[in-house]
């Protein structure tokens, strides 16, 4: 079954080619795409090989790079989210399918993504990490002066992080002569040579992710592009980058990720703090959930250098649940946008009265943005700062206070918004195009809060092996 691998990303690359035909050929394939990646699950033997239904062949002899794919626990549900959340995404873009390049390009996204995360080539892995740039610049921009800037700005952004991770690819690949990242050992490198090639992969990495102070191209990027592009880069692609501090920075430079984890910490610590504070003070809505974002990758970064299992087994849950949490609450907040025409808070009030589906959609995805306990993100939340808490107590005291922040900026939105007697403009309520691609969102976060355990079960053991090593509480 080792072809279940390649078919996963090859499918949505042929459906992007063949939406030409007809622009519902990308929904068939990303569709198709959900049904491997559940075929992929069912396979997977989560107490088997680390990376399992491996595939390898030749692809550059000269400087022996392959194209080798396999899975381990972390990629399996990063795969799933992927392959879930873009049907969901395609059936949001309804009013942007009059264009048929724009679902071709979300599929081909989806590809590129999904290629990414089972790559187990470092080359591999890098070609697709600057490739996908393309197709999410074309995405974010369009007509306008805020568009085209949003989408320049992402990427530059981007391409110098890639630049920096270049620079550093060579390096492995002078040190290990190899990009199989199963069999670089970079043990004899030099400890001065080992944190510069760990700190070219990790800026990259940050600036996908985004981490604090490298940041600043999302909240232009996600209130430009439409909706479900946003979506795709706030849920989806910046994974890449939290899913590549995890396979790359600790599982390569060993004792130079475990110099810089306190300095990372506090970026994160940062970035939680700063992200949630910049959302309190914003008056656009969507720049507000993309302000929360920031804060919640804060989060999962703070878990992934604390260096425990339980910190990183959290990480890993937290992309997924946060993947989900801010496509429901970024598209039922895109759905106000649209019936209005407006995004500022001050503009609305009482919309709970006039569109009580719409009200109690974005009530439960922005309780889960807060991590109630019930919904998705809790448990997540709770294990990265309980493993966080054994090895670096400060950290997760600060992260633990700024929790207060995210239900002022939720509550006090949903307040302003929602409730009081109706003042803004005529609000429709769903439709049931809108509570067709919102509805699995909000059973995803009930499910995954209530029973979160085959996804640990699957992740725990794919975590890197040194975590179990991690320092004592200070």
């Amino acid at each position: 079954m080792n072809w279940l691998l390649t078919a996963l990303w090859l499918l949505p690359l042929i459906g992007a080619l063949a939406t030409v035909l007809h622009r519902y050929v990308a929904l068939a394939a990303a569709l198709g795409t959900l049904v491997i990646a559940i075929l992929v699950a069912f396979q997977f033997d989560s107490g088997g090989a680390k990376f399992q239904l491996v595939t390898e062949h030749s692809w550059i002899s000269a400087i022996n790079a392959q194209y080798i794919v396999g899975i381990d626990g972390i990629a399996l549900t990063l795969v799933l989210l992927t392959a879930a959340l873009v049907p969901v995404l395609l059936l949001a873009t309804y009013n942007e399918w009059d264009c048929k390049i724009y679902p071709a390009l979300i599929v081909l996204t989806e590809a590129m993504v999904i290629l990414s995360f089972i790559a187990l080539d470092v080359l591999l892995f890098y070609v697709l990490f600057e490739a996908m740039l393309i197709p999410l610049y074309f995405l974010i921009g369009g007509p306008g002066a805020q568009r085209s800037y949003a989408a320049m700005k992402f990427l530059l952004y981007n391409l110098f992080g890639g630049l920096i991770m270049l620079a550093a690819l060579v390096g492995v690949y002078s040190q290990a002569g190899t990009f199989d990242v199963r069999a670089i050992d970079l043990a004899g490198t030099s400890p001065d040579l080992l944190r510069a090639l760990f700190a070219g992969f990790m800026f990259a990495f940050a600036v996908k992710a985004p981490l604090w102070p490298v940041h600043t191209w999302l909240p232009d990027a996600a209130v430009a592009a439409p909706p479900p592009a946003a979506v795709l880069m706030m849920a989806i692609v910046d994974k890449v980058g939290t899913f590549g501090m995890i396979r790359y920075c600790l599982t390569l430079f060993g004792d130079a990720a475990n110099t810089f984890a306190p300095l990372i910490m506090t970026l994160a610590v940062i970035s939680i703090v700063y992200g949630a504070l910049v959302a309190i003070g914003q008056t656009d809505i969507l720049r507000l959930i993309a302000y929360t974002s920031i804060s919640h990758f804060g989060f999962i970064v703070l878990g992934i250098f604390a260096m425990s299992p339980q910190s990183q087994a959290g990480a890993t849950l937290y992309m997924v649940n946060h993947g989900v949490s801010t496509a429901a609450l970024f598209l039922v907040a895109a759905v106000l946008v649209r019936r209005t025409g407006r995004r500022t808070i001050p503009d609305f009030g009482g919309v709970a009265k006039v569109a009580p589906k719409l009200a109690g959609v974005f009530l439960i995805a922005g309780l889960a943005t807060l991590a109630l306990p019930g919904l998705a993100p809790f448990i997540s939340e709770f294990l990265v700062l309980v493993g966080t808490y054994r090895t670096h107590p400060l950290p997760a005291i600060a992260a633990t206070a700024a929790l207060v922040l995210s239900a002022i900026y939720i509550l006090w939105l949903y307040q302003r918004v929602f409730g009081g007697p109706p003042t803004g403009p005529e609000v429709k309520d769903l439709h049931l195009r809108e509570v067709a691609f919102l509805a699995p969102l909000i059973a995803a976060l009930v499910v995954l809060g209530v029973y979160p355990k085959p996804a640990l079960d699957v992740i725990t053991p794919a975590v890197p092996q040194h975590s179990a090593e991690a320092s004592t509480p200070r």
